[in-house]
């Protein structure tokens, strides 16, 4: 029997290296080939580093990438803000809900979940009224963007926040609080987010992935984000759009690689983890 079970976990291991392994070939082969162009010398002959001097010489890209900049620290701000606004719209109403509107989870869940059946031109299409009032309001700052990306972004954080919220005693948490004359903005602050650490980090990367990889509605509004000025960089000086792509590839498989890390050491750390851990200073019961 034992002999049965360590032959299981040797196939286990295989199949696991074995799928490892094709998944790092696909991903790679890809940008080996991107490395490759961008390294390619006048009329594909020999090699240069000519492209990535260019890339990392910040003054070289103000003043003959323009257009690159600006797509760039768009990008830049739209991966700030729009988290920020996620959590801001998800964190406290998932909350609430679960504390007082249970019966709502299914209907919030569903909304949550709609952008995923929605193609991305269509849902420009809905949303080009709203930004005409939006724009007429607030002005035309490509920033404004974050709230068409809060829309596709809500399918993906609303899983990441419902697993945090399923593995902490939200109720109890917030009762035993609220019972100390804590305030519902102090419970959110001091009990709620710090439980939720882990799945707010993770809500949080997958929107700056998706931000710095969104190129559909950022053109159909002709507004220029990263992927746009990458577009028609390419028109020009391809070697470059496309130095510019491996980089964010690169950039976004290393954030979406960390959310498996992420909290990973502080368990121990958070006021739940608290409360499970014994004091040190406990006497055991005698036997």
């Amino acid at each position: 029997m034992s002999g049965q079970r360590a032959t299981r976990r040797r196939r286990q291991t295989a199949f696991r290296w074995a799928a490892i392994v094709t998944a790092t070939v696909g991903f790679a082969l890809p940008l080996l080939g991107m490395l490759d162009f961008t390294t390619q010398g006048p009329g594909g002959v020999g090699r240069t580093g000519q492209t990535w001097r260019t890339l990392v010489d910040v003054q070289a890209v103000t003043t003959d990438y323009p257009a690159l900049r600006e797509g760039f620290l768009a990008s830049l701000g739209l991966a700030v803000v729009t988290p920020l606004v996620m959590l801001a719209i998800l964190v406290p109403t998932m909350t609430w809900v679960r504390l007082r509107l249970p019966g709502l989870s299914r209907t919030v869940e569903f909304i949550c979940l709609l952008p995923l059946t929605v193609p991305a031109i269509v849902l420009v299409v809905g949303l080009a009224p709203v930004y005409a009032w939006v724009y007429y309001l607030l002005g035309s700052s490509t920033l404004l963007l974050s709230l068409a990306y809060v829309v596709l972004v809500l399918p993906y954080a609303y899983r990441s926040l419902d697993a945090g919220l399923r593995a902490i005693d939200v109720r109890t948490l917030s009762e035993a609080a609220r019972s100390l004359g804590a305030s519902w903005f102090t419970v959110m602050r001091r009990v709620v987010l710090p439980n939720l650490r882990s799945a707010v980090l993770s809500a949080s990367f997958l929107s700056v992935a998706l931000v710095l990889g969104e190129f559909t509605i950022a053109s159909l509004f002709s507004k220029k984000n990263l992927q746009v000025a990458m577009y028609e960089l390419g028109k020009s000086d391809a070697k470059i759009s496309v130095a510019v792509g491996l980089v964010s590839l690169v950039f976004a498989f290393l954030v979406l690689f960390a959310m498996s890390f992420v909290g990973s050491g502080s368990a121990g750390t958070s006021p739940l983890a608290r409360l499970r851990r014994p004091r040190a200073d406990r006497k055991e019961p005698a036997a």
